[in-house]
């Protein structure tokens, strides 16, 4: 089940918006007006039409008893001591009041829900779910290679219950939920947001954030509140890796085509990060290659490649085999193997 802490994502999608600067009493005392608003349009009606009204007690309706009538009226209370006698003052309070009464208490009852009930219930499920994180993953951004190092991280067994996700845009937040994290839309370069996912208890610390200026900074957030939690970064420019590692980046990736995997395995280990990363750079000291068995090493097994690479898999009538398995132990015509070899560059350098 889907769990997130606020602010809470009720729908994928958002209409444009942008942040409002009321604060909130303002937005309170606009609730209450609007509502006396509704309330006062009611008594006037009723003062309007009070020859359709019958006090029972002393048969005379004042002023004061039209106020009486109209707030019993609205919070459906209704003594029986003031009634609508007449076809037209009951069509009035049929019509006219009894729509102003529902959008009264509807203002009332979301009042009370967004300024007391919704931030209590908010607080107890942050708690709840605070309580329970520990050794989890926190990815800082859910763009496209944040979601993608979610979605192999998923796919590799993590159970997304131990992931949690940050990030500004609510359609993006709600992406994350929708897949089983936790989630959190706000700033992830503020102190108070990374408390509050304990940034300090997290397993690994991956930050995509989408610009390289932001995710520097908040690299730099990050290391300040967790100073021994792994942190992968995507950086785009290679003229920012330095700056990203000296920011407390363990892990600098680079390029984009490869960040969503290269994410992921870093949440393994530093090393198997640092490996990744070595061949998916174009100038790293070893690369993969895909390529067909050639006649002399039909027979062979695939540990035992005449190039001097490492086979880590063969392909044999389009199913994959490991380098474990059986079928590795004794190479056909026609199979495709995918080996590790060293770049020639590395080479001539050596």
């Amino acid at each position: 089940m889907a769990r997130r802490l606020p602010r809470s994502v009720q729908r994928q999608f958002d209409v444009l918006r942008r942040a409002t600067r009321w604060p909130i009493w303002a937005d309170l005392v606009t609730r209450l007006g609007v509502a006396f608003l509704l309330i006062g349009i009611a008594v006037a009606i009723h003062w309007v039409g009070r020859d359709g009204l019958v006090d029972h007690e002393d048969g005379a309706i004042s002023f004061l008893d039209v106020v009486y009538f109209t707030m019993i009226s609205v919070t459906t209370t209704g003594f029986g001591d003031i009634t609508p006698v007449s076809d037209r003052a009951r069509l009035v309070e049929a019509v006219v009041v009894t729509p102003i009464r529902i959008a009264v208490l509807f203002i009332f009852v979301g009042t009370a829900y967004q300024f007391v009930l919704k931030r209590t219930w908010e607080k107890w499920r942050m708690a709840r779910i605070q309580a329970k994180l520990t050794n989890h993953i926190v990815v800082l951004g859910f763009g496209v290679s944040g979601s993608e190092a979610v979605k192999e991280l998923i796919v590799r067994g993590t159970d997304p219950s131990k992931i949690v996700v940050i990030d500004p845009a609510r359609g993006r937040v709600a992406a994350a939920e929708h897949m089983g994290c936790n989630v959190m839309e706000g700033d992830a370069s503020n102190d108070d947001t990374l408390l509050h996912i304990r940034i300090n208890e997290a397993k690994s610390v991956l930050v995509s954030a989408g610009r390289d200026d932001t995710s520097i900074l908040i690299v730099l957030t990050v290391r300040h509140l967790a100073p021994h939690v792994p942190i992968s970064v995507v950086i785009r420019t290679q003229d920012n890796e330095l700056l990203a590692r000296q920011a407390g980046a363990n892990n600098v990736i680079n390029p984009v085509s490869f960040t969503g995997l290269l994410l992921a395995g870093s949440a393994e280990g530093a090393h198997v990060a640092d490996y990744m990363a070595d061949l998916a750079a174009a100038g790293g000291r070893v690369q993969l290659s895909e390529r067909r068995v050639s006649p002399e090493e039909i027979g062979r097994g695939l540990d035992t490649l005449a190039s001097g690479g490492r086979g880590l898999r063969l392909y044999r009538g389009g199913k994959p085999y490991g380098f474990w398995e059986p079928e590795a132990q004794a190479l056909q015509a026609g199979d495709l193997v995918v080996e590790v070899v060293p770049c020639k560059d590395s080479e001539a350098q050596a």
